[in-house]
């Protein structure tokens, strides 16, 4: 599942009991390159629980904090924190209003929370946003088989793949993993 925000790219991928978390650097404004590294991905809940975002800056900032209040009523459970954090999104009026995407994980499970009340979990461990993300995903989708390939080395390779064909992408990547 992709949804497109022009100037990110993030991807998610599990991959033998391991997951990686990527994200591009480039910040741009229409078809301009206005930042080229930014960080778009974050560790939460003491390096557990990985998290990115596409879309609005000061959006994906509220809801990281909105999140983290979530996984903090509900320790340990990433399920139930953002199966709550969508039902907030869908049912409040300012969060509804918030332009961004979040892709969150941790050792086993992978989701992608949107306004639109949106809470789905990948059958394949593949997920990705973002401007470049159509590209990320389906050569993520084509790597994930080679047995020589790490779930980070995928998501490296993936992110490279992308950035050669999306504008909105760039090589300065930033990869977290558990």
């Amino acid at each position: 599942m992709t949804v497109t925000y022009h100037g990110t790219t993030i991807l998610a991928v599990r991959k033998g009991g391991r997951v990686a978390l990527a994200g591009d650097g480039q910040v741009s404004i229409g078809d301009t390159v206005v930042k080229a590294k930014a960080t778009k991905v974050r560790t939460l809940k003491g390096g557990r629980i990985l998290a990115g975002f596409a879309g609005s800056v000061a959006d994906a900032l509220t809801l990281f904090e909105r999140f983290e209040e979530k996984l903090d009523r509900y320790p340990g459970n990433l399920t139930r924190a953002s199966t709550e954090l969508a039902k907030d999104w869908r049912a409040d009026r300012f969060l509804r209003r918030l332009e961004a995407v979040l892709i969150v994980a941790d050792l086993e499970h992978t989701f992608l929370l949107s306004g639109n009340g949106e809470l789905i979990e990948p059958d394949d461990g593949i997920l990705a946003v973002g401007s470049g993300g159509e590209f990320a995903l389906a050569a993520a989708r084509a790597l994930i088989d080679d047995d020589r390939l790490s779930a980070r080395e995928v998501v490296e390779k993936s992110m490279r793949i992308a950035a050669e064909i999306c504008v909105y992408t760039n090589n300065n990547l930033t990869v977290l993993e558990l």
